[in-house]
């Protein structure tokens, strides 16, 4: 039998250089120059004895029997993907789960609670892949993950964990400098920052929506400072002495911990479509490691961290879950 076959990382090459039709894009994604693109490519015609590519000073082109072998390298590479993947959940057994999550929702959320996880699950063992884009559970070694969004994901099970509540926030410093924090007309002297973001026609709530909520109609939100993570936001409350809207159930432990405060009892809720959920393949239903984790995270998303009662200031109160919802911006 013939077995001059390009090897693993060659036809990774192959295939990256034939998707794109550019070895510049292919080298950015696999980690190579142009040039050792061109030259990996360049061993693989000579081993095999075929042209795959049609160069031009501008331009490459597959040959059709590079088309041929491009197809037949996607489906191997995607076989041995998969194979590998079964193969690492086998290796690591029963009871290993492996998470995939964004950052933002292990170090807020996940990560204070997770001693309590592991007090009630002794025997599970759990690691994280930390990723803000969705995974192939076929293919990243993935069992469960939560992501933020509508929960519509084709061939998986999606459960909605809690709503998602903003709410304005700031440095204890802000209060003990004496700053007047009394009334929500109040928070229009202070710099005022937010999460600038949209997706799919979702705005996240901004200061204009929070004021609308607070019953203030004629808010001019030219002077406020949008950030692209939440992360900035918290940094510039707690740093810069701003007023921030903030991501409740994320901002918990801080707030419990006196290192954050939340002003007024006023939220305002994310789109109702969109939500933190728990996600994983229809055939995971029955699994016990996905149970446990699906039984006890479920459990947790009902009982947040409780914040702690700021003593001084009658005009801050307790939080609580009550809040108003996104009018219909029709």
């Amino acid at each position: 039998m013939n077995r001059r076959l390009p090897g693993t990382r060659a036809l990774i090459t192959f295939e990256a250089a034939g998707r794109h039709l550019s070895f510049t894009r292919a080298g950015d994604e696999v980690g190579l120059t142009p040039a050792a693109v061109s030259y990996q490519i360049k061993e693989i015609e000579d081993q095999l004895g075929i042209v795959l590519f049609k160069r031009t000073s501008r331009s490459i082109q597959l040959t059709p029997a590079g088309a041929v072998l491009l197809e037949a390298a996607a489906d191997a590479l995607n076989t041995l993907q998969r194979a590998t993947s079964r193969a690492r959940r086998l290796a690591r057994g029963s009871s290993h789960l492996r998470i995939s999550l964004s950052a933002r929702f292990a170090t807020n959320w996940l990560l204070p609670r997770l001693p309590q996880f592991r007090a009630s699950n002794p025997n599970l063992e759990l690691t994280f892949d930390i990723s803000d884009e969705m995974r192939d559970f076929e293919v990243d070694d993935i069992d469960i993950a939560i992501r933020f969004g509508t929960g519509r994901y084709e061939g998986l099970c999606s459960e909605r964990l809690f709503d998602t509540v903003i709410v304005p926030v700031c440095s204890p410093k802000l209060i003990e400098s004496g700053a007047r924090l009394e009334e929500p007309r109040d928070l229009l002297q202070h710099t005022l920052c937010y999460v600038d973001w949209r997706t799919d026609g979702m705005i996240w709530p901004n200061w204009r929506m929070w004021m609308a909520a607070a019953g203030i109609e004629d808010f001019d939100d030219s002077r406020c400072v949008g950030f692209s993570d939440s992360s900035h936001v918290v940094q510039a409350v707690s740093e810069g002495g701003a007023v921030g809207l903030a991501d409740l159930d994320m901002i918990a432990t801080d707030l419990s911990q006196g290192r954050l405060v939340r002003l007024f009892d006023i939220g305002v809720n994310v789109a109702k479509d969109y939500a933190y959920h728990l996600v994983y393949p229809e055939r995971s239903r029955q699994d016990p490691t996905v149970l446990a984790f699906r039984e006890w995270v479920l459990n947790a998303a009902t009982q947040p961290i409780e914040p702690a009662t700021l003593v001084s200031g009658q005009h801050f109160s307790r939080p609580r879950r009550r809040h108003r919802h996104l009018r219909d911006r029709g």
